[in-house]
């Protein structure tokens, strides 16, 4: 995938060297490694998560997400479950889609 990109505001991401590739509603993303599926979603729209209603702790299901795996859906919690290569993220909570645009 991508190389990395120098970040305006590093403190916000785990320090990565590279983009990962994954897929969410079926449209390929490309989000830092080494970082948690929300800080990715963040990583991709800002402001939208920035501003969204997220303990990001793992207190609240506000961040849950469904991964495709093989032919069954996993429910994970977008804060405390890294980003991987090739992960298919087939759902997400309301209170990320009420945020998060694609």
């Amino acid at each position: 995938m991508s190389e990395s990109r120098s970040m305006t505001d590093t403190e916000m991401f785990e320090p990565y060297e590279r983009l990962v590739g994954i897929q969410i509603y079926e449209n390929a993303f490309e989000v830092p490694e080494n970082n948690s599926i929300l800080r990715g979603l963040q990583f991709l729209d800002v402001e939208a998560i920035s501003y969204g209603d997220f303990c990001w702790n793992g207190e609240c299901l506000n961040c849950q997400v469904w991964l495709k795996i093989g032919d069954k859906e996993k429910a994970v919690m977008g804060c405390r479950n890294d980003v991987q290569e090739g992960m298919d993220i087939v759902r997400m909570s309301d209170e990320i889609t009420s945020e998060f645009t694609l």
